[in-house]
């Protein structure tokens, strides 16, 4: 089995700054795709960015120039440096892992989620 484990949400003000992490754990395996997902209350889970194990990043229109998405595959751990945020970025965030055992996929795995509340 392999666990995601996410850290760093909050309560910021519009304008402030929050890197959120997302530690995979378990044994024999790999990950392909790290991403982050946010759901806003009443909305549907939405695709914030997503980087390959070769580092090739794709982010939401709605979050370039302001996120940034990064992994460090010795300890298995995506991170989201989100600046400039908006009111609108308020949202449940989830990390996501596509992971592997060797060649075969063993499919999505989500952390439990982190609250990001961007508010004055």
């Amino acid at each position: 089995q392999v666990q995601l484990v996410e850290s760093g949400g909050g309560l910021v003000q519009p304008g402030g700054s929050l890197r959120l992490s997302c530690t995979a754990s378990g044994s024999k395996f790999s990950i392909n795709v790290m991403g982050w997902y946010r759901q806003a209350p009443g909305k549907e889970r939405e695709l914030v960015a997503t980087i390959t194990s070769l580092r090739s990043t794709n982010y939401a229109d709605s979050v370039k120039g302001r996120f940034t998405i990064s992994r460090d595959n010795a300890k298995n751990t995506v991170y989201l440096q989100m600046n400039s945020l908006k009111s609108e970025d308020t949202a449940v965030y989830y990390c996501n892992a596509d992971v592997m055992s060797g060649l075969r996929r063993l499919g999505d795995y989500w952390g439990q989620g982190t609250q990001v509340t961007v508010s004055s």
